[in-house]
């Protein structure tokens, strides 16, 4: 088969983008993505279940991601690595590798934008394509979606279910009706047909509080929310209940967002959980450092600053506080962010107690083109070229080439990486 670059037809498409016109819209997930990876790194484990688990060491002895073996013997995400080891005693526990998990993302990603401009993630593993403009090229959504699957298996040996239909819920459901590596078409007139006795809860935007809602209201399958009255729903759910029986009917006028648009968050936060107990102000300065620098960076990739911080903290018995603060000044930078939370811990938590976890946050956001600074602010330009440098650096060689002196092979902050909600190189769930 050839492939083709699609760049200026896509283009075209998108001028001609017409809300009357029923959309063909894919919904790509990976399978066990994680999981998957790992398995690729590791041809030893072929044919174990796997799982990929936080370090016990550093007491993030959950489970991840599962790979397809796991998942059959009862593993789940969220579970302790022990559970896990009591349903499946052969099972292999490996650590996560995120660097890995966002090249691969991107190589997708990448194949996915050859055959539209219309790419909006939901995920690292996950997006939305809107491939109506495309058809007459390609082919309908189904040739689209199967061709997308053998080509991310031959050139990076994962595998994708896709969902195809003519909404964006009704294209994420497909894609889960049918794992690994399947295509699952719901066409218009007769989606009813396939899901009609599933559970609402099986629609994204319904979740186990609605579910148990709906279920009181005697409304039990998708067929029956799409039946209900939409009046007697919106006594119960307000304006959500026509969100609620859209999706049912199959009724949605949200557009894919284009792959190059930029989902802005309203805010930015880090957390970790040490790997022993935060004693003393300077282990937890060490630790506020850390977490203020990944805040820093993701606001700068982002191009905005910060007129707040937040500040969040976790003693051994799981009990939080927090509290927030202005900034003097609307900033970037991770000095300031940390001197800030530092004064905020200050204010909420008595050193002589121990500290389990911390969270540093950056409120209050607007964009750094909105800041009229001052002509004679020379400090704070040249702060903004040096991070602009260390950025650059970072970029290239990877976070940890450039450290802060401060925390530099500190133990409590060991286990800080560059995940992939590090560098928003595309949208995320959760920002």
């Amino acid at each position: 088969m050839t492939y083709y670059k699609l760049e200026p037809l896509v283009l075209q498409a998108k001028c001609v983008y017409n809300k009357n016109v029923e959309r063909t819209i894919l919904h790509c997930d990976l399978n066990n993505f994680y999981a998957s990876v790992e398995q690729k790194a590791h041809p030893e484990y072929d044919g174990l279940p796997l799982a990929v688990c936080g370090d016990p060491k550093v007491r993030h002895g959950i489970v991840l991601a599962k790979n397809q073996l796991a998942k059959q013997a009862g593993v789940k995400t969220g579970e302790a690595i022990w559970i896990s080891k009591q349903k499946c005693p052969n099972i292999v526990f490996v650590a996560p590798h995120y660097n890995e998990y966002v090249k691969y993302s991107k190589q997708i990603f990448k194949i996915y934008t050859e055959y539209t401009d219309r790419v909006e993630s939901f995920g690292i593993d996950e997006c939305w394509l809107d491939v109506t403009g495309s058809k007459k090229l390609f082919g309908d959504g189904k040739t689209i979606a199967d061709t997308l699957r053998e080509r991310v298996k031959r050139e990076t040996g994962l595998t994708i279910s896709v969902g195809v239909s003519f909404t964006k819920t009704l294209a994420k459901l497909g894609s889960d009706l049918k794992k690994p590596d399947a295509t699952t078409v719901l066409p218009k007139d007769t989606y009813m047909d396939i899901i009609g006795d599933m559970a609402p809860s099986e629609l994204i935007m319904i979740g186990g509080r609605t579910a148990k809602k709906l279920e009181e209201l005697n409304i039990h399958t998708i067929r029956e929310l799409a039946g209900a009255d939409r009046n007697a729903l919106r006594y119960h759910f307000g304006i959500v209940a026509d969100n609620l029986i859209n999706a049912a009917r199959g009724i949605e006028t949200e557009e894919v967002k284009l792959y190059t648009d930029t989902s802005v968050p309203k805010s930015v936060s880090n957390g970790t959980t040490t790997p022993r107990n935060i004693q003393n102000a300077d282990e937890a300065k060490v630790v506020i450092y850390s977490l203020a620098e990944l805040v820093a960076v993701r606001l700068r990739s982002y191009n905005l600053v910060a007129k707040g911080v937040s500040l969040a903290i976790k003693d051994p018995d799981l009990n939080w506080k927090s509290k927030q603060a202005p900034l003097p000044f609307p900033s970037a930078n991770a000095a300031d962010i940390a001197e800030e939370a530092l004064s905020l811990l200050k204010n909420i938590h008595r050193y002589s107690d121990p500290l389990r976890a911390i969270t540093v946050g950056a409120i209050r956001l607007i964009g750094k083109d909105e800041v009229q600074f001052s002509m004679f602010d020379e400090a704070s330009e040249r702060e903004d070229k040096l991070d602009s440098t260390v950025d650059s650096i970072r970029e290239k060689y990877g976070y940890h080439a450039l450290t802060r002196g401060i925390v530099l092979g500190d133990e409590l902050t060991g286990n800080l990486h560059e995940d992939d909600d590090f560098r928003p190189f595309h949208q995320s769930k959760t920002t």
